[in-house]
C-alpha cells in the first residue's frame, strides 16, 4: 500500500508493507500550493510512477490534497471523530489509473461560541499515535499548531493557534525585523526567558512590544531576539491552551525539542512519538477499515 501526506508546502509518500511498516519514503517541496488545477495526477505520477507500476497500491491520502484547492474537495467530518467517521467520509477517485486512490477528510469542531475550527492531516498523526500513546491532550506544532483532546480513540475537540505563522510575520514583516539578526539556531537561554515572560501571565500584545524595548535598551542582543520572540509566542500558546496532564507531542525533531522545553517550563511532561510512523499508521488503519467494509 502507499500512504501519502500531501500538504500545502510538501508532498510525502510512503510505500508500506502489508503490516504498515515503512519500506521506502519520498518527499518533495511540491505541496498543493505549487500544483496547478488538473495537474495532480501528473505530479503524483512524477513522484511514485514506479511504485504504481509495481502494483504497490492502493493509495490513501490525507492533508490539504482533500481541500478546496486540492485534487478534490472532501467535506470535513465533525468531531467527535475517530477512524470510523474518517473512513465513512473518505472519497474514492474511481477515474484514476493504474491504482485506486482514497482521499480522507479532515475534521471540524465548533467551540462553545459556535466558531468553527478545522484540521487536515494532523488527524492522521493523532489516530496513528493513539494506540501507543493513549488518551489525553495531543499537541501538533507547526505553522498552525493544534491542541486536541483525544478520548476513547476519538478526537473529541481541538483548537488551532497561528503561532508559527505569526512568528514568521513578526520576524520578517514588522517593526521587530530590523532588531533581529538571522539566528544560527535557537539560543536556549533567550527562548526560556521568552517562555517565562509568557508564563508570568501578562498580555501577549504587550509582551511582543517588549521584544522591541528590550532590544532598544540593550537587554536583548539582536542575535537572540528571534529566540526570545519564539519563546514568548509558544509560551502564550501553552498558557492559553491550558493543557492538563501528560502531552503527546507530534512534530519534527527541531519543533519537538523547542516545545518539550517550553512544556517543561510549565511543569508538563511530554511523550514524543515518531511523526512519520504516526501518519503512516493512521493512513494504514483507515485503508484496513475500508477494506473490511469492502469499500
Amino acid at each position: 500500500m502507499i500512504a501519502i501526506d500531501w500538504g500545502t508546502s510538501n508532498f510525502r509518500a510512503y510505500r508500506l508493507s502489508s503490516d504498515g511498516r515503512i519500506l521506502e519514503a519520498r518527499s518533495a517541496p511540491v505541496g498543493i500550493s505549487k500544483v496547478e488545477p488538473g495537474q495532480f495526477p501528473a505530479v503524483l505520477g512524477e513522484r511514485i510512477s514506479d511504485w504504481l507500476a509495481a502494483g504497490s497500491g492502493p493509495v490513501v491520502m490525507s492533508g490539504m490534497v482533500g481541500s478546496r484547492h486540492g485534487w478534490v474537495e472532501v467535506p470535513y467530518a465533525a468531531c467527535p471523530a475517530g477512524r470510523a467517521e474518517i473512513a465513512a467520509g473518505a472519497h474514492r477517485l474511481t477515474s484514476y489509473e493504474p491504482s485506486p486512490i482514497i482521499i480522507c477528510p479532515g475534521l471540524t469542531y465548533r467551540d462553545a461560541a459556535g466558531v468553527p475550527d478545522v484540521m487536515r492531516g494532523e488527524e492522521m498523526q493523532i489516530l496513528g499515535a493513539v494506540d501507543a500513546c493513549g488518551e489525553g491532550t495531543y499537541c501538533l506544532p507547526g505553522t498552525h499548531t493544534k491542541f486536541a483532546d483525544v478520548q476513547g480513540g476519538r478526537i473529541v475537540s481541538f483548537r488551532t493557534f497561528m503561532t508559527g505563522e505569526l512568528f514568521g510575520l513578526l520576524r520578517q514583516h514588522s517593526i521587530l525585523t530590523r532588531l533581529m539578526e538571522a539566528p544560527d539556531g535557537t539560543d536556549e537561554a533567550s527562548f526560556d526567558e521568552g517562555v517565562q515572560r509568557a508564563q508570568a501571565g501578562g498580555s501577549l500584545l504587550h509582551d511582543l512590544f517588549g521584544v522591541r524595548t528590550r532590544a532598544l535598551f540593550g537587554e536583548l542582543p539582536a542575535a537572540f531576539a528571534a529566540s526570545y520572540l519564539s519563546g514568548v509566542l509558544i509560551g502564550h500558546e501553552i498558557r492559553d491552551a491550558s493543557p492538563r496532564g501528560r502531552i503527546t507531542l507530534i512534530a519534527s525533531a527541531s519543533l519537538s525539542r523547542l516545545y518539550a522545553r517550553a512544556f517543561g517550563t510549565f511543569g508538563i511532561e511530554c511523550v514524543i512519538p515518531d511523526p512519520e510512523a504516526a501518519v503512516t499508521r493512521g493512513l494504514a488503519s483507515i485503508l484496513a477499515l475500508l477494506a473490511e467494509e469492502n469499500v
